[in-house]
């Protein structure tokens, strides 16, 4: 009884040929129109205008490359990701012009900036998956201001009993 069940098993498992989180398995298989948008994108003290034009997957920000001007992957991927997410990659030439705030503001501005254009390029194949996955919602989050009295924000000074 017990061979049975485990052959059974065996036999259904399907075999897997590699393993990784790099590739997009349906990569430029989206749904959405190609065509011309503009979004902007803003986060912390950076604002992003990003312009989307059909083309085969090139990235200018600021007149550099993608891989120039971020050079950590994980900010590479973070701008991408909302092309990623809708199978969009080799259909757009990303045209960004970015301004204030350090690279992590930059590229979450950017991000929203690519997921608003995409957004307005097709509205009813792309935003409910944007919306889902938080790409169309901005962070609110900024720096807290200094108070009177403290050091920073909250940093207060030492305490010394004696």
């Amino acid at each position: 009884m017990a061979d049975s069940t485990i052959t059974a098993a065996e036999d259904t498992e399907e075999t897997v040929t590699s393993y990784t989180t790099e590739t997009n398995s349906g990569e430029g298989t989206g749904t959405s129109a190609v065509e011309p948008g503009y979004g902007t994108g803003r986060r912390k003290e950076a604002i992003a205008r990003v312009r989307l034009v059909p083309g085969s997957g090139n990235w200018t920000i600021n007149g550099r490359s993608l891989e120039d001007y971020f050079p950590s992957k994980l900010l590479q991927r973070e701008v991408n990701s909302p092309i990623v997410l809708l199978k969009l990659e080799n259909r757009f030439d990303v045209i960004v012009l970015v301004e204030g705030g350090g690279t992590t503001g930059q590229a979450g501005a950017i991000r929203l900036g690519v997921a608003r254009a995409l957004n307005a390029i097709d509205r009813d194949a792309n935003r409910a998956s944007l919306k889902k996955a938080g790409f169309l919602t901005r962070d609110a989050r900024v720096v807290e201001r200094k108070k009177a009295g403290l050091h920073k924000a909250r940093r207060a000074p030492q305490f010394s009993k004696r």
